[in-house]
């Protein structure tokens, strides 16, 4: 039982408690009823939210929430969600008595008596429209400076293509030029036409490592051994890298398999150890090291192929653009700046990540983190044609670049095939309608009907009539494609072509080769 002395020191704690929350100004502290109705009001209320003590109590807090706020419910939700989960907190807009609105954060407690009953609720409201306002402020410069470093490294990327392409077609301009002269010597003839494809060929292999940076490469995933596959790298590697260079492999054996283009696999690994050899001009140690990664952290089951070297490092103004296309640190004609880019852009293609770590005076270590596969490695040979020969069968030829497809034609046919040529979709399909045709060579990206929308019609309509794709860009191919049908990159040469078709031809059943009108 409450004695005389007893309440008169609940009801002297109580105003204590009451002049200390009346001398808080920067938080606005108040009492609810069950309703939501005002019951007492602060100093820091009044200066926040402009009302005064005898304004407000009694009115209902919704007058605080804006008109949207109140449409969608607001108020009752806070409220009900504070009694069911003990505590409602959130940021949003809040009005004023002038009608101004300010940034609050909001916290709201229910309040339970000694016997456990609800009585109401607590409520805390502090403005922090500054804090908001400069973090917005932050972010709008933070962007700023991001579009000005994409601006930066467009300029690079956009000088790097420039410049070598420029080179590259002031060969093959100037060797086409020279090759007019009627009285031309063979020799140099030959000399020239070498000079054009060697550079038709370095070309291609910007626009694969440009590719690659973007995620945008073509790539023919398998299922990769790296236990047997690393091992072969490594004896390649110490071939070709010269006496200076010593090529170490540390593997802790029973590696996983992953699902890779392997091409591409052997391509970003000779490059981290070519800017590795470049590293060291004066010899030193190239270490390989793989690894099982068990799954963590939500991350899947991954494989880490480690390169390092014992050059001098990079510096930490460097390090971070290393990934960048055409950055290079290297004298003009040394380098492209391509090598990493490739294998940042591989690595994100095929499900995984690059990594670099350096420190100056100890050596750089280039990491790739690929996802575990799902299956056996498995090596088929597939039938490939050295001596082409196209047995006179009809290719429908799709594209709709009118130079691209006249020289598909061109070379199909000194490769012994008859062509028909359609630049769309539509035209392919009523030339399928219409005509003989033994086998379909069609480009992916084209306006209209689309190369894999083409391929799903011939499946549809003539079930295994052999079909060959090709693409120059992949990003739909490798999401759509599904490996089931041929593909050939672009550029192409006699050689990949007649593969391809050779292997289309030899899997579809000779009972359905071809098309015929009606």
């Amino acid at each position: 039982m409450m004695t005389e002395q007893s309440r008169f020191d609940a009801h002297l704690a109580e105003r204590r408690f009451q002049t200390l929350i009346n001398s808080v100004t920067e938080y606005a502290i108040y009492m609810l009823d069950t309703g939501g109705y005002v019951r007492n009001w602060n100093a820091g209320a009044e200066a926040i939210k402009g009302y005064s003590e005898q304004e407000i109590v009694g009115q209902h807090f919704s007058r605080f929430y804006t008109p949207e706020d109140r449409d969608r419910g607001v108020p009752a939700i806070a409220l009900a969600t504070a009694l069911s989960e003990g505590k409602y907190e959130s940021e949003a807009w809040r009005l004023r008595k002038d009608g101004t609105r300010f940034w609050a954060h909001v916290v709201l407690d229910p309040i339970f008596d000694e016997q456990g009953n609800h009585v109401g609720f607590a409520k805390i409201t502090r403005d922090i429209t500054e804090k908001r306002l400069a973090q917005e402020q932050l972010d709008q410069t933070r962007e700023a400076l991001f579009q000005a470093q994409k601006l930066q490294a467009l300029g690079e990327l956009t000088g790097g293509i420039a410049h070598d392409f420029n080179n590259l077609i002031t060969v093959i301009r100037g060797s086409a030029e020279l090759l007019q002269n009627p009285r031309l010597d063979p020799a140099k003839a030959k000399r020239y036409v070498d000079s054009i494809v060697a550079a038709s060929d370095r070309a291609a292999e910007l626009t694969s490592h440009l590719l690659a940076f973007g995620r945008r490469q073509s790539l023919s995933p398998e299922t990769v051994d790296l236990n047997i596959r690393l091992d072969a790298f490594v004896e390649m590697l110490s071939r070709t890298l010269g006496d200076t260079i010593e090529v170490r492999l540390r593997s802790e054996g029973g590696l996983w398999t992953v699902r890779v283009d392997d091409t591409q696999l052997e391509t970003a690994l000779l490059n981290a150890a070519i800017n590795a050899r470049d590293a060291m001009p004066d010899g030193g140690t190239i270490t390989i090291e793989s690894t099982n990664i068990p799954a963590s952290d939500g991350e899947p089951d991954l494989v880490c192929i480690a390169l390092s070297d014992t050059g001098p490092g990079i510096p930490d103004d460097v390090l971070k653009r290393v990934f960048e296309p055409f950055f290079t640190t290297k004298p003009v004609g040394k380098g492209t700046g391509l090598g990493l880019s490739q294998i940042h852009g591989f690595a994100a293609q095929s499900g995984g990540r690059a990594e670099i770590e350096s420190k100056q005076g100890e050596g750089t270590t280039v990491r790739l983190l690929l996802p575990r596969a799902t299956g056996e490695a498995r090596h088929v040979e597939r039938p490939v044609s050295s001596v082409p020969h196209g047995r006179n069968l009809t290719v429908l030829v799709v594209d709709d670049n009118e130079a691209v497809l006249q020289f598909a034609v061109d070379l199909l046919e000194s490769l012994g095939y008859m062509a028909r040529t359609a630049e769309s979709g539509d035209d392919a399909l009523d030339i399928l309608r219409s005509a003989h045709v033994d086998i379909v060579f069609s480009d992916v990206l084209m306006p209209g009907i689309t190369g894999i929308e083409l391929a799903r019609r011939v499946e549809q309509d003539w079930p295994g009539l052999p079909l060959v794709l090709t693409s120059g860009y992949s990003e739909e191919l490798v999401r759509d494609l599904d490996l089931r049908w041929e593909l050939v990159p672009k550029p192409y040469t006699a050689e990949s072509l007649s593969g391809a078709f050779e292997r289309a031809l030899s899997d579809t059943s000779s009972e359905v080769l071809r098309t015929d009108p009606g």
